[in-house]
């Protein structure tokens, strides 16, 4: 299906503003989320309510979709994207309040801590600490949904790896934005999309790798790509076709469908990183999909058949 004439013209625009962003500072990153995050709260404000949850190391909150079905014993554990440098808990409020009016769910938005003050394994550390406060918290595993963006995505995956390892509940599926999980920068759309993506910017990512975990990008908890993914969860990805980081995610599920685990790429014609979010027709049926994926997953809704790749030819 062709781009709808909206979304060409924010593409467009999108790529105009790209060569602002190579100058832009950690600092500068921070802000323009955070400000990002308190406007699409804000748009969710008479749907979704906000409860702080107080951490030692971090900020978090829970979003309670006003519409969440008695006894309201699902929740999604959302972590957000940045490069793991940027990303408040404004930020991840903002989508998180999207996912919870969308799935009439309980979302706890997760502002795990930033490099380069705070380097792996930091970052895991905190959504591991998140997803443990959810199991003592009485939510049963098979209940809990984890989803994330770009890093976020990246970290979900990263975060499963580590609870099966150590022999932990896992949640019940995972949900994935264009995730990063190839912290080397080795895969093939790397070079192949420099020029497609209107968002990305190589070198950006290669001075957020240093500054998360320099000397560890080939270890799986930093570098999914690289994982074993036997004996997870159900599994939903989103990727743009001319994204730099498209090979994250068809690597990923290669290695899922390797493993035999339940999962579902879909990478839309045209698209770029974290596409789901901008609000055009496409990635209001992204959201959609992952409306229909988590509920589905979480026991709320019927079983939806379609297990199959959505992968351009």
């Amino acid at each position: 299906m062709p781009l709808t004439l909206g979304t060409r013209l924010l593409r467009m625009q999108l790529r105009l503003t790209k060569p602002i962003a190579r100058f832009a500072t950690i600092d500068d990153a921070r802000k323009a989320q955070d400000q990002l995050g308190r406007m699409s709260a804000e748009i969710f404000k008479t749907k979704v309510n906000f409860e702080q949850v107080d951490f030692k190391r971090f900020a978090a909150s829970f979003a309670v979709s006003t519409a969440c079905e008695s006894p309201c014993d699902r929740v999604v554990l959302y972590l957000h994207g940045g490069g793991y440098t940027a990303g408040g808990l404004d930020y991840a409020k903002g989508f998180g309040a999207l996912l919870a009016s969308q799935t009439q769910l309980t979302v706890l938005c997760v502002a795990y801590r930033l490099a380069p003050e705070n380097k792996f394994p930091a970052a895991q550390d905190d959504a591991m600490t998140a997803y443990q406060y959810l199991l003592a918290s009485g939510y049963a595993p098979e209940h809990i949904a984890i989803a994330g963006e770009s890093a976020g995505g990246g970290l979900a995956l990263s975060l499963v790896l580590r609870l099966r390892d150590e022999g932990l509940p896992l949640p019940a599926c995972i949900v994935t934005l264009s995730p990063w999980t190839d912290l080397m920068l080795s895969g093939p759309s790397y070079s192949n999309n420099i020029r497609l993506d209107p968002t990305l910017i190589r070198e950006s990512l290669a001075y957020y790798a240093i500054a998360y975990a320099a000397g560890h990008e080939n270890e799986p908890y930093v570098s999914p790509v690289l994982g074993d993914y036997t004996g997870f969860p159900p599994c939903l990805l989103f990727a743009g076709s001319d994204e730099i980081l498209l090979s994250d995610a068809k690597t990923v599920y290669k290695r899922l469908k390797k493993a035999n685990v339940p999962c579902k790429l879909i990478v839309a014609e045209g698209m770029w990183h974290v596409y789901p979010l901008y609000g055009t027709p496409e990635g209001k049926i992204a959201i959609e999909e992952i409306t229909r994926f988590i509920r589905t997953q979480l026991g709320m809704d019927q079983q939806d058949s379609a297990e199959e790749a959505i992968v351009p030819a």
